[in-house]
């Protein structure tokens, strides 16, 4: 279980400007085996708030526990997929997915053993000995995917990790996703600018406010797993997108409006992920 209470982050202002405030009192729990996706508009803090569950970006105020346990830095029970894949092209892709057990001195031939069967889950057998240069984005991606879940990790982080793909390689990978999902219960926390993908692949859907970014609404999507692409077509999935997308638009327009009334900085501005 993932437990947040009374989170702040601010970013230091560049050139003299006041200091960003990124996440304002955000309070979440993710329950043990769910599957938690996030949405919100763009700057909101959605990657700022997974990087801290990841334990790579510390914050000011408030609290982040894991099984009862303070986050104080990356831990072996949290694995995280990237939007930019974020693989050792040097590497094979039997050596990257294996990677991480290296580095935790695992036996050879366990984790080469380990590596082929999530090469296999994710749909990339006789690719073993290819270099990320000669794979498709999507692939990349499963390979990334294959990688994180390698170390069996308690807790699996994805930073929109479908967004750069093509259309029909995005619901592919989110079909496979669902089903590797299915099978491993892991925790996931997702991140995501899609309604239908927040919607299809969630069990609950956080809905984040325009910065500073606070957990404006949580919504349980009332959806039976496994889930299927069916699904889009029913009432349940099409009423709930439809108030995600009322809300969003509501968010982005009072944005326009508030940054349209500020004078520019002459100075660069902080981007908040």
């Amino acid at each position: 279980m993932i437990e947040i209470s009374g989170l702040n982050k601010y970013y230091a202002g560049r050139r003299g400007l006041d200091r960003v405030h990124a996440l304002a009192d955000v309070n979440l729990t993710v329950n043990s085996n769910e599957f938690l996706t996030v949405l919100g508009p763009s700057g909101c803090g959605k990657t700022t708030l997974l990087k801290i569950i990841a334990g790579l970006v510390p914050f000011e105020h408030g609290d982040v526990r894991i099984d009862g346990e303070a986050i104080k830095g990356p831990g072996p029970e949290r694995s995280m997929v990237f939007q930019n894949f974020a693989l050792m092209p040097w590497a094979s892709v039997l050596r990257n997915v294996a990677f991480g057990l290296e580095l935790r001195k695992v036996a050879k031939d366990e984790r080469t053993e380990r590596a082929r069967d999530l090469i296999r889950m994710v749909g990339l057998e006789g690719f073993e000995s290819r270099y990320p240069a000669e794979l498709s984005g999507g692939m990349q991606q499963r390979v990334g995917l294959a990688r994180a879940l390698a170390v069996e990790p308690r807790v699996l982080l994805m930073d929109e990790p479908f967004s750069a793909l093509d259309e029909q390689t995005r619901r592919l990978l989110q079909e496979q996703l669902i089903d590797i999902w299915e099978k491993s219960k892991t925790t996931v926390v997702f991140i995501t600018h899609s309604m239908d993908e927040a919607v299809l692949l969630g069990d609950r859907v956080v809905l984040m406010t325009v910065r500073p970014g606070r957990v404006e609404q949580t919504l349980h999507v009332p959806l039976p797993r496994p889930r299927n692409r069916d699904m889009e077509r029913t009432s349940e999935f099409t009423g709930i997108t439809g108030l995600l997308w009322d809300r969003l638009r509501v968010m982005q327009e009072e944005q326009v409006e508030t940054t349209s009334s500020i004078p520019k900085p002459q100075a660069h501005a902080v981007e908040v992920e």
